[in-house]
């Protein structure tokens, strides 16, 4: 998969927006992505705020390449994201669904709490107080309520990951992303009005270079990065991007902080990654 890759040195690789903030905490000042390509149908993304003092990294995927493949983990045992990442041969990757048992010890028997659908087949049952973001065999996607998903809506779906709410309908912040005001590491998704991009974003908190997020500031940064709907993933600790660089090594470009040691990176449940075909 190394040959997919554009060559570049890491230096150059991150490119880093800094941006002012409005005063409120889901009100950001829109941040004016820079993109760079990083691989066939994948652009990247690392910024910085000035106010809240915030680091995040996102990716736009084309959901219309023909190279970009949707892959899915929920399997019974705990892996690091950047280990789902190496094992499946992958670009890149970003923690998903909440789950039940806390480690960073890997292979530890794990229960995901919320939908995972992983190429038509159904891995872990929709959890209804949670929403889920959808991948469906023709091509649409969407962001929707794990308690819309039965017997029958689960025939049409190819890919699924639940996660927490959705925070971003139809281009603007949902009522309990207004309403939310902790501050944590985050991970989301997004996607365009079209359906044509998708969007994964990681923000790192409990840090003093970055303070971490409300989920009205995620919405608002999902916002402005171009998508039109948004869901807010397992945060916290879990919250973790990996990335296939072009010499194939993996790497977290976020710091993780999980038990308040930066940069130790948590074992998690599902996952969702993208391959480059």
């Amino acid at each position: 998969m190394r040959g997919f890759f554009i060559f570049f040195t890491l230096n150059a690789f991150i490119s880093c927006t800094t941006t002012s903030t409005g005063s409120t905490s889901h009100e950001l000042s829109v941040v004016k992505p820079q993109w760079q390509q990083f691989t066939n149908g994948i652009d990247y993304l690392h910024g910085r705020l000035a106010s809240p003092k915030i680091k995040y990294w996102a990716l736009r995927i084309d959901l219309s390449s023909p190279a970009i493949e949707i892959v899915v983990s929920g399997e019974a045992l705990s892996a690091k994201v950047s280990s789902f990442v190496r094992g499946n041969n992958l670009a890149a990757g970003i923690n998903a669904l909440p789950f039940d048992v806390v480690s960073s010890t890997e292979g530890q028997p794990i229960k995901n709490v919320g939908i995972v659908v992983s190429q038509g087949k159904l891995l872990s049952p929709a959890n209804s107080r949670y929403d889920a973001l959808v991948f469906y065999k023709d091509g649409r996607t969407a962001i929707l309520s794990q308690a819309l998903i039965n017997s029958s809506s689960i025939e049409e779906i190819k890919n699924a990951v639940g996660g927490f709410h959705q925070i971003l309908k139809e281009g603007e912040l949902t009522e309990r992303a207004l309403n939310s005001e902790p501050r944590h590491p985050r991970s989301a998704a997004g996607l365009s009005a079209d359906g044509r991009y998708l969007y994964l974003l990681v923000i790192d908190g409990r840090q003093a270079a970055s303070i971490g997020a409300t989920e009205g500031e995620t919405a608002s940064l999902l916002l402005s990065l171009g998508s039109h709907n948004g869901i807010n993933f397992d945060g916290g600790g879990s919250s973790a991007l990996a990335l296939r660089f072009p010499d194939g090594n993996v790497k977290v470009v976020n710091t993780p902080i999980h038990k308040i040691i930066p940069g130790q990176e948590r074992a998690v449940a599902g996952c969702l990654g993208i391959r480059i075909k």
